[in-house]
């Protein structure tokens, strides 16, 4: 069977379903869909995590970000504050309530980091403005969030139990003294691992309008040159997706926020979620540490956690597979 044209965490799902004997049939390769058999038994699946183990209810549930906020904060659970806007007008004259302090403006509903803004506690009321307009864009809800300190990481959590953990990094590149900016990019976009699609386990990097005008935030340009050593962020957003590196730390995580990530994915009735929580100290193990909440995705990706850019293969596709009832027996 040729997979080649399927994104890779559906390679690695029909990998594993063979290995355990199931029948596989590519139904629809642009849309990763496929079927599975084995004993009398069938499932569909589509893009490796979208499948019957979870309702149609809790992944509309996760696709809100303010109804995710307001389930997880009635569980008890931390999330970021703010406020919620659905015209564009008032959201707009609001920007004295959010002034003077770091915040985020993004969609209610979209993915990938696509039309998410950080702004500082300098920002000024225009910056501010077309932040909302750009997020009004391609949503008619947009959330203003307090800018939460620490380090983001990425919980996979199935069948009730965290089975992977990433840390992502946005995308960057580290100067050698002598190469600029586009250069830098062109030379870590060769390496094998980097492509377009999800058909490679991290995503190329680009230099289009987002990461130029992130650039020239720090007053450089694709044509400046980086001190030897020196890294160099490319983008606010630290998503795979846009180029970011992943940095495994599922034997490193404290089980305190391993349980908090199963306690919150659990209070969405969901079976398979991807999980992003903001730490300020991952070192800090006791019961009461920080951490927030930022979202639950009900489609998360699983190649991420087989090939990170740093750490082992955590093979997370055995448990999608034994979430649908296709065990390895």
């Amino acid at each position: 069977m040729n997979t080649s044209d399927l994104e890779l965490s559906t390679q690695a799902l029909i990998a594993e379903a063979l290995r355990r004997g199931v029948a596989v049939e590519v139904l629809d390769a642009a849309d990763n869909f496929i079927v599975l058999t084995r004993d009398g038994r069938t499932e569909y699946v589509k893009q490796a995590t979208r499948t019957s183990a979870d309702t149609y209810v809790s992944a509309l549930l996760m696709e809100n970000k303010a109804v995710t906020k307001h389930v997880l904060a009635a569980a008890g659970l931390r999330v970021p504050g703010g406020a919620r806007y659905d015209d564009e007008g008032e959201a707009a004259a609001d920007f004295a309530r959010h002034a003077g302090r770091r915040i985020v403006v993004k969609p209610n509903a979209t993915n990938f980091g696509d039309g998410v803004a950080l702004l500082g506690d300098d920002a000024g009321e225009a910056e501010y403005r077309a932040a909302v307009a750009a997020a009004f864009a391609l949503d008619r809800t947009v959330l203003v969030e307090n800018f939460v300190e620490g380090r983001e990481y990425r919980f996979l959590v199935i069948g009730g139990v965290t089975r992977a953990v990433l840390h992502r990094v946005p995308a960057n590149v580290t100067g050698d003294g002598v190469s600029d900016i586009e250069a830098l990019v062109a030379e870590k976009n060769r390496d094998p691992k980097r492509g377009e699609g999800y058909r490679k386990p991290l995503e190329k990097i680009r230099l289009a309008e987002v990461e130029t005008a992130f650039l020239a935030g720090q007053r450089l340009t694709p044509a400046s040159v980086p001190g030897a050593g020196e890294t160099v962020y490319l983008r606010k957003n630290s998503n795979i997706s846009t180029g970011g590196d992943s940095i495994d730390y599922t034997d490193t995580m404290p089980a305190v926020y391993k349980r908090l990530a199963e306690r919150a994915t659990a209070a969405a009735g969901a079976n398979i979620c991807g999980l992003d929580m903001i730490i300020p100290d991952v070192a800090d193990a006791r019961e009461d540490a920080a951490y927030s909440i930022l979202e639950l995705n009900f489609n998360p990706a699983l190649h991420i956690h087989d090939y990170p850019a740093v750490g082992e293969n955590r093979r997370v596709e055995r448990y999608v597979l034994d979430a649908i009832g296709f065990g390895d027996g």
